[in-house]
């Protein structure tokens, strides 16, 4: 039961998050232009287009796509690698880090929206039962 709670907990957190995003003035990502930009922003390690790939499953072309869009939006640039011409590296941009910053801010406050509203819904739930 504690895990069915939790589950719909990071649901409705997920659902008042994307809407809080598509509401707002500013870019609406793609799960998968969310998908590359949270990776790259995320995890520490140096990203190519080859290892989104892998990394996400998908090809190329779609990281290609969705790192095309991150681009117009400045949310992550693509540079040739020094050791390496061969391979494209992806960077964070001060825009993405901002962008970060809002996302769990947003994320954040859709939490405590969803908890509250948790709390709200068992106490009337135990009113209605007794």
């Amino acid at each position: 039961m504690a895990q069915a709670s939790t589950t719909d907990h990071l649901v409705a957190t997920l659902r008042d998050t994307v809407v809080s995003m598509v509401r707002r003035d500013g870019p609406d990502l793609s799960a998968r232009q969310l998908g590359v930009f949270l990776t790259c922003y995320l995890q520490d390690e140096a990203h190519t287009v080859r290892g989104l790939a892998a990394d996400l499953n998908v090809s190329k072309p779609a990281i290609t796509r969705a790192l095309d869009r991150l681009g117009e939006l400045d949310l992550a640039r693509r540079k040739v690698d020094p050791m390496d011409r061969r391979s494209i590296l992806v960077q964070r941009t001060l825009k993405g880090a901002a962008y970060l910053r809002e996302l769990r801010a947003i994320m954040s406050e859709a939490s405590g929206t969803t908890t509250r509203r948790g709390h709200a819904e068992e106490r009337g739930g135990r009113r209605a039962a007794g």
